[in-house]
């Protein structure tokens, strides 16, 4: 997978951010990471949006798009964020082909030799020269790319200056960062005036039957109604992992013959139900006819996928019934499973912005060397063998379906 890097403040991001993303990935990139910085080192006196309310934003700005990722690696460092540091990190995590790009403004490149380490950037990051103020492509002293973007003539310090003096500014923005500008009073928004329309909601994913191009906009409305309810319902660290194993979930299928937009539905929502409390767990997760195990009743949060898929079923009309098993199932596994149920499975224990004490299955399947060789029964039994040990290391109890998908592979004679 070749990744490429765009950072800033995005204070807030608007569309000439996606627009300018959307231009690198046409460089030959399979995904662009998009990194919000704690503190800008360029705009150290920037505030009027928290952290957080710019990973949000950000983060709702983009559903059913597995080009785009969202990273949070600056805003958990905290303090001022250096290139440098969070490029050594995006290659660790991600294990990008080759090097990532780094997506520089060409109102940044004047002074890139007072970046921190700048010869190391350069060493291990292509640089991506794109344009902000000049049509013309800009002296750079290294070996660089010249992205030949148009020059929209927008900024975030227009657009928090449009919200607090009440002037026109929703369709500069993303529907998903407007919404939250709204919903929570950022850059001193006032309300009033028509409400904009909600977010579209496409027929149930289990009735796609065709790949008609109407077929494929509908199947992907149907993913980003779902996107959007996954964030309102868990908090922001939990859909920022349900993004990511949706993008590798996505990935993998594609790499495996599967349908990709099944893969990041059931990505995106398999950790739907995570937030609920234990009565709402246990009240969902019956709905599927199986009584509760005696693991289940002493730690009722392991419910969460079962009760998620009964909440698809149920509350959103999902009949695809491999999507539906694919969420019930990416926990603990089952004896007998399915190659989107494996996907999944794999892709919510190796997505890379999971903490460092849990399994990574070894950085198989993010696209380091040697990945279309692997089957997916191979990186399947990988990502299990490296769970299980990762629980008995922590003296945790398997469950009843983890036994007995263990026993299953024995069988079959899985490593």
């Amino acid at each position: 997978m070749k990744l490429a890097i765009l950072g800033g403040s995005f204070n807030p991001v608007h569309l000439g951010h996606l627009y300018l993303a959307e231009s690198a990935l046409k460089m030959g990139y399979d995904r662009l990471v998009l990194v919000p910085a704690y503190n800008s080192p360029f705009k150290p006196g920037v505030r009027d949006a928290a952290p957080q309310d710019r990973l949000d934003m950000l983060a709702a700005s983009a559903p059913a798009d597995p080009c785009f990722a969202v990273d949070d690696c600056e805003i958990r460092r905290e303090g001022v964020s250096y290139t440098i540091d969070t490029i050594i990190d995006i290659i660790g995590r991600y294990c990008p082909e080759g090097k990532p790009g780094l997506i520089l403004g060409d109102d940044l490149a004047e002074g890139f030799t007072g970046w921190r380490d700048y010869g190391k950037i350069i060493s291990l990051a292509d640089i991506i020269i794109a344009r902000r103020l000049s049509s013309k492509p800009v002296s750079f002293p290294y070996p660089c790319r010249q992205l030949d973007n148009a020059i929209l003539d927008i900024s975030s310090g227009d657009i928090r200056s449009r919200i607090r003096d009440g002037k026109s500014w929703r369709y500069l923005i993303p529907e998903g960062a407007r919404f939250i500008i709204e919903d929570r009073g950022l850059y001193s928004y006032k309300q009033g005036g028509a409400e904009p329309a909600g977010p579209a909601a496409g027929p149930a994913a289990g009735a796609r039957k065709n790949s008609a191009p109407q077929a494929k906009t509908a199947a992907r409305a149907e993913i980003a109604r779902i996107e959007n309810a996954v964030r309102s319902l868990v908090s922001p660290s939990r859909f920022l992992h349900s993004r990511a194993v949706a993008a590798l979930a996505w990935e993998l299928c594609a790499r495996f013959g599967q349908d990709p937009d099944r893969g990041y539905l059931a990505g995106i929502a398999h950790d739907i139900a995570k937030s609920m409390g234990e009565n709402e767990l246990k009240k969902f997760a019956k709905k599927d006819g199986k009584p509760l195990s005696a693991l289940e009743r002493k730690k009722p949060s392991l419910l969460h996928s079962r009760a998620g898929a009964s909440l698809l079923r149920e509350c959103f009309g999902i009949t695809d019934m491999e999507v539906l098993a694919a969420v019930r199932d990416h926990t603990a596994g089952s004896p007998s499973m399915g190659p989107l149920e494996k996907i999944v499975y794999i892709a919510d224990k190796i997505e890379p912005t999971r903490k460092n004490d849990q399994p990574r299955g070894g950085g198989a399947g993010q696209g380091g060397g040697g990945e279309s060789r692997e089957s997916l029964d191979d990186l399947f039994a990988s990502v299990v063998k490296d769970t299980v040990a990762y629980l008995r290391s922590r003296k945790l109890d398997l469950s009843e379906d983890t036994r007995g998908l263990l026993e299953a592979m024995e069988k079959k004679g899985d490593p």
